[in-house]
């Protein structure tokens, strides 16, 4: 008998004293930037890593204020490297000034790039988040270990939300830096072509083997039982796409009939959110047969 799949219950109430350099576990602080928003939820956590030595982890917005609280948690230690979850500028956009001011490299998985060609007529909706111009230093590489102030990360390739997303684990502890990946107050945003709900959901089952149970996300507070979570993101996702093939059967033929149909009571703010969510999950879909998509010029039209 198969056990049905846990509820997913996201937590919303994470109190994020934006500023404050914030313990998370053994040589790892949180310093959460003043960003809040729909998309960002209370901001951007940076993090630093390693004891008399650190790494500075997705730095963040390029914000005096949150610039000012970083330098403040790093006490005069020596930085060895900027690392990178990803390269949206949420997470990215002062990283090129801090390796400058710092004098240290950058590292992160590579290159801005999308997961998949533009299509003709296409654009990528959200371009200007992207960070495309910032060029690593090193890129790592899933699988590798990184000892930084006495403290040994292991990269994890964990695309899906973008192309060069990773995840970093605290080797020996039960601790994961998820990212975007897996976030504990939404479910994550995934816009093709920027990302793929293919490699993302892949990338699920991929974070579901690895050995660590805490996550910590980069907007958020932790996760404390990751994998029964990520199972319900996944089971969650797995619903979503049913719930599409069930709207167009019934007559939803545009991406925005089914939006429609899945988020009746969507405000307006997280509308597009909503919209490239489904678009992501159709293109998905359609690579598994279960749905027909013809684009033209003025839009997708939908079939079963």
């Amino acid at each position: 008998m198969v056990s049905p799949a846990p509820a997913l219950v996201f937590n919303t109430t994470f109190d994020a004293q934006a500023g404050q350099a914030i313990a998370v576990a053994p040589g790892l602080m949180r310093i959460t930037a003043p960003n809040g928003g729909p998309y960002t939820f209370t901001g951007t956590n940076s993090f630093l890593l390693g004891h008399d030595s650190v790494a500075l982890i997705d730095p963040g917005p390029a914000d005096a204020g949150h610039l000012a609280a970083l330098h403040t948690a790093i006490a005069g230690r020596r930085v060895e490297a900027i690392l990178l979850t990803h390269t949206h500028r949420d997470h990215s956009a002062s990283a090129a000034r801090l390796a400058a001011e710092l004098g240290v490299p950058l590292w992160f998985g590579g290159r801005h790039r999308l997961s998949r060609p533009l299509r003709r007529f296409e654009v990528n909706p959200i371009r200007n988040s992207c960070d495309w111009d910032l060029v690593p230093d090193r890129v790592l590489s899933d699988g590798e270990t990184i000892g930084i102030g006495g403290v040994e990360l292991t990269v994890h390739a964990t695309p899906g939300h973008c192309a060069n997303h990773l995840a970093f684990g605290l080797t020996g502890t039960d601790t994961l830096l998820t990212g975007d990946h897996i976030m504990g107050w939404n479910s994550t945003l995934v816009s093709v072509p920027d990302g793929s709900m293919a490699d993302y959901l892949a990338s699920l089952e991929r974070v579901l083997a690895l050995p660590y149970r805490r996550y910590v996300p980069a907007h958020g507070g932790p996760i404390a039982d990751g994998p029964t979570y990520t199972k319900a993101l996944k089971a969650h996702r797995e619903s979503r796409n049913s719930q599409i093939v069930a709207a167009v059967a019934g007559g939803a033929h545009t991406i925005g009939a089914v939006v429609g149909v899945i988020y009746p009571n969507i405000t307006l703010p997280v509308r597009p959110a909503a919209t490239m969510t489904v678009t992501a999950h159709v293109e998905y879909l359609e690579g598994l047969g279960r749905i027909r998509v013809r684009r033209g010029i003025f839009g997708a039209r939908l079939s079963v």
